[in-house]
């Protein structure tokens, strides 16, 4: 057992990671909390007898526990959270990479999504296809290779922050190896691999958020793979990947060296482009008054699955009967379906994707009859925007737009159906804002707790359902003879299929047309908010619109919305069962004291193992300094704290995590899932816990003055 040392740590998160050590500190306190632990190679520097530094080797060493060991936690067999997302340690290129580029609101919101909900594999798609006849291996490795070399995009990674308060950069270095993975059918099974794939984390300091897989299939009756590219929301997107893919094929055709430069424009084109932008104008567009502004959020219900939560980031476990992860479900049009409704939407002068914004709504109105206009939001391309050669770009440009509709059982269905195409044709030219941007601009938005309205922080705080007719890259001239030069070599490829990521929002549902001209309906849920059941009602209510629709067209006068909705009332279902809403569980998040200024920043106390509540209320009174002082109520675990800490990152705020010993380890287990997404690691303050509770805030209150101090250094 480690000896208990009148000792306060500082963490300075690296790579390397550093420890400040204020206090006595003997050559048996350290051997003894060393020997607790991996083995490493130290060094330690002496300022004074009391102040010394102890560098540590590169991630993912215990910095955190062994900080909670030298202020006396007695030691443990392992650390007690692992640390599966240690900090990049980005090293020295071999070449150096571009200068760094800020991060789109766009971008930004994917990566506090997925910081925010640690082993969820939020923001993570997969674009696969069949390739049918021999697969030459070093050709197809060669054709990813020139993509990389040619394609700024897979060369892109996150920057290390230069200082807090600094948000994510993007940077493209000037060389990066296909990350490629070859599997045989008799050892993998494809739901699995899958699966498995969508789960497992990228690098975002490493080049490139795109993993290639290849699963070989039987050989009989011809040689045929499954090739699966998964990618990460923050630097490609459906209509990137379907880009990549023609790419790829033109690539193996021509021996995997094709002849062409670097495509132009590119990812760092648009971090330009969007940098540029007036945000004035478009806070002027969103901000414009409208006859139907959107409405205050409300709590959603089983009968509502449009809602979105009244809390938009829930800490602490989901409400009992509800489920965690995620669920999907399908519901399909058939080919007659599919160009019946496709003919019935020209005829009103919509297209497909406004017939099921349409229907989207009608079903929300008919399931959860309220005054107000029904919110949405619509995904959109972002290739709208007026940059050349957007839909050429591979990069992360896909964003969502919010629509609202009032269901008017007397309004012409046709009024409806214009309403809703002429928002989204209105925000074209801004497709380029964060949905958060849009939605807290428009009149009648209301900021939920905990929410600081600001662009980079969206998430759950959009409309509850967001509907994607998925747009593909439009196939150009020079992809017209592929897929004749491939059969000439005894190849086909299937048509590609997307496996939709899950975010943050409670259901996601994604249209597209397949192989056989039928309209496939996706839906992806947040299990924490809906049930599966509630899930399904939704989509297949939506589905029997978009199938009868169409018969309104039958009507001997003009149809109404009470004539589309009477469609639903003719199928009626029964409702689900009453259950706990989601978003009633208290937020464990609680304010000691507010900043003295704007910009000061935020120190969030941990709670040690087996600490009690409130034992950090004395803080306020101890500590001088001008941070907002926040804590959580325990037990916390990782999830709580970013969870907790979302609104403070979203505003690139200083951040400050300290606690008594014990609190260490979930300390830098959050620094580092921080510094991992691109934010600058926050420093890591734990003080030993005296008896009384006097002595305990006066320890704590010099940890934190030290650690203040030690951040103004130069």
């Amino acid at each position: 057992m480690a000896a208990t040392v009148a000792m306060t740590v500082v963490v300075t998160p690296g790579p390397p990671p550093s420890l400040d050590l204020h206090g006595e500190l003997t050559p048996a306190a350290l051997t003894a909390a060393l020997a607790a632990l991996p083995p490493c190679t130290p060094t330690l520097h002496r300022h004074t007898d009391h102040h010394h530094t102890l560098t540590l080797p590169p991630p993912p060493y215990p910095a955190g526990r062994l900080g909670d060991l030298l202020t006396g936690a007695p030691a443990a067999p392992g650390p007690r959270h692992p640390h599966p997302h240690p900090l990049p340690d980005t090293g020295r290129p071999p070449h150096r990479p571009d200068t760094a580029l800020p991060a789109t609101a766009l971008q930004r919101a994917v990566l506090l999504d997925a910081l925010t909900h640690p082993g969820s594999g939020l923001h993570v798609e997969q674009l696969h296809w069949r390739w049918h006849g021999p697969l030459d291996h070093h050709r197809f490795t060669t054709a990813w290779q020139h993509l990389h070399d040619t394609e700024a995009v897979l060369r892109t990674a996150l920057a290390r922050p230069a200082a807090p308060g600094d948000g994510p950069r993007f940077t493209v270095h000037p060389h990066a190896t296909p990350e490629l993975h070859r599997h045989t059918r008799s050892g993998t099974d494809w739901q699995t691999l899958l699966r498995a794939e969508r789960t497992r984390e990228f690098d975002l300091h490493r080049p490139a958020a795109l993993r290639i897989t290849v699963l070989e299939e039987q050989p009989h009756p011809e040689p045929a793979s499954r090739v699966l590219l998964t990618y990460h929301q923050a630097l490609l997107d459906n209509w990137s990947a379907r880009l990549l893919r023609r790419a790829l094929h033109r690539a193996y055709l021509a021996d995997g060296r094709p002849a062409g430069r670097e495509r132009r424009p590119d990812i760092r084109d648009h971090l330009r482009w969007t940098a540029a932008q007036d945000l004035h104008e478009a806070r002027r567009f969103w901000s414009r008054p409208t006859p139907h502004p959107a409405p205050a959020t409300p709590r959603p219900t089983p009968a509502h699955p449009a809602a979105p939560p009244a809390d938009p980031t829930p800490l602490g476990p989901p409400p009992r009967g509800h489920a965690r992860g995620h669920g999907r479900t399908r519901e399909r049009l058939t080919p007659y379906e599919a160009r019946r409704l496709r003919r019935w939407a020209a005829d009103q002068g919509a297209s497909e994707s406004t017939a099921l914004h349409a229907a989207w709504a009608l079903q929300a109105h008919h399931t959860h009859p309220a005054p107000g206009p029904i919110g949405f939001a619509a995904a959109v391309s972002g290739r709208g925007i007026p940059l050349p050669g957007a839909d050429r770009l591979p990069g992360p440009l896909r964003s969502a737009v919010p629509l609202h509709a009032r269901i008017d059982p007397a309004v012409p269905l046709t009024s409806l159906l214009a309403t809703l195409a002429a928002q989204v044709l209105d925000a074209s030219s801004y497709e380029w804002v964060a949905p958060a941007q849009a939605a807290a601009w428009t009149p009648g938005h209301r900021d939920g707790p905990g929410d600081h309205g600001d662009p980079g922080d969206h998430g759950l705080r959009l409309p509850g359902a967001l509907i994607d007719f998925e747009a593909h890259a439009p196939d150009g001239p020079a992809d017209d003879t592929v897929p004749t030069e491939l059969a000439a070599e005894g190849v086909r490829t299937g048509a590609a299929e997307t496996i939709t990521a899950a975010t943050a929002l409670p259901l996601t549902i994604t249209a597209h047309h397949d192989t056989g001209g039928g309209l496939v309906l996706t839906a992806v849920h947040h299990r924490t908010h809906l049930t599966d059941a509630d899930a399904a009602r939704a989509l297949a209510r939506t589905a029997r619109l978009l199938r009868t629709l169409p018969d309104t067209a039958e009507q001997p006068v003009t149809a109404t919305v009470a004539h589309a909705l009477a469609l639903l009332t003719a199928h009626p279902q029964p409702a689900p069962p009453p259950h706990p809403a989601p978003g009633h569980t208290a937020r464990t998040l609680s304010v000691l004291r507010a900043a003295a200024r704007t910009g000061a920043g935020t120190i969030c106390l941990i709670p040690a193992p087996g600490a009690p509540p409130g034992c950090y209320d004395t803080l306020a009174a101890a500590y001088p300094g001008p941070q907002e002082l926040t804590t959580l109520r325990p037990p916390a675990d990782a999830r709580t704290v970013l969870a907790a800490l979302r609104p403070a990152l979203a505003r690139d705020e200083p951040l400050l995590l300290a606690g008594f010993t014990g609190a260490g380890d979930l300390a830098c287990e959050v620094a580092e899932r921080i510094a991992a997404h691109g934010w600058h690691p926050p420093r890591v303050a734990i003080a030993a816990a005296p008896a009384t509770a006097t002595d305990r805030a006066a320890a704590l209150a010099r940890t934190l003055t030290a650690a203040a101090a030690r951040a103004t250094r130069p």
